[in-house]
């Protein structure tokens, strides 16, 4: 393979072991139709067509990259690389059926990244890598030190479990941190219903936006009535001296619903 600059703060994965793990996850989470985001030089996407698998897209960001995919991949194998930024893509371009998604995620991006693949309306499972400090936010509890609003965002629209640790020399060139892999997995029924989302959203964003504020008060301070803030609490069971980090995502919903009923 011929060499190729780093751009956009790429750290490759070459671990064959990790790379098993996913496809094996793939495996079992396979759908009608999957997408890979951010493939670089193509080690999980080679690896994904030899186990089998075809007709998929690839989203990639780097012109070089896909350049290099284009004269790369084999035609049979049907992949579709999907140009630019996945976070910006239209949801057009991606599959209209249930999709299966998979990659190695950019640091500065998995954030967004995930949230737009969670709230496709297609999402079925993901399997994602993230570095280790991130992945501990998705997965944290209520009261932990990582608990924060991407926690209760993630786990309110899937069920997430770890499928491995990666190492800094799992990666070309090696990273300064360590990474993990998350599975991500629908939920058998929506716990926020589409419709109600954006308030559950807005809440949560909210409650933790003043971190060193109860929740009252963080509250009040993101423009929501008084009146109603007391109200919802009381009927929540939430004292109003706690603070977000504090609150479970069950009390989350029932707040939503309480402030907005």
């Amino acid at each position: 393979m011929r060499h190729m600059r780093q751009r956009y703060g790429q750290h490759f994965l070459v671990n064959e072991r990790v790379i098993e793990q996913i496809i094996q996850s793939a495996r079992r989470l396979q759908t009608k139709a999957m997408v890979e985001i951010g493939p670089g030089k193509g080690a999980l996407t080679f690896a994904l067509i030899k186990a089998g698998f075809t007709h998929f897209k690839a989203a990639e960001i780097d012109p070089e990259m896909i350049s290099f995919l284009k004269q790369n991949l084999p035609p049979q194998a049907g992949v579709e690389i999907l140009e630019g930024d996945f976070s910006l893509l239209p949801p057009k371009s991606l599959p209209a059926q249930e999709t299966l998604f998979v990659g190695n995620l950019p640091y500065a991006a998995a954030a967004d990244i995930l949230d737009k693949a969670l709230s496709f309306p297609y999402f079925s499972a993901a399997v994602f890598m993230f570095q280790k400090e991130q992945a501990n936010r998705i997965q944290a509890k209520e009261g932990g030190e990582f608990y924060g609003p991407l926690s209760v965002l993630s786990q309110a629209r899937a069920k997430i479990s770890l499928l491995c640790n990666v190492g800094k020399g799992s990666f070309n060139p090696p990273p300064k941190v360590e990474s993990a892999v998350l599975i991500f997995e629908k939920l058998p029924q929506p716990f926020i219903e589409p419709q109600d989302w954006p308030r559950f959203k807005k809440l949560v964003q909210a409650a933790f936006l003043h971190r060193r504020k109860t929740i009252y008060n963080s509250l009040l301070l993101c423009g929501f009535d008084k009146e109603k803030v007391s109200a919802a609490l009381a009927a929540s069971g939430i004292v109003p001296q706690t603070r977000a980090e504090r609150i479970s995502l069950s009390a989350y919903k029932q707040l939503a619903a309480c402030l907005h009923g």
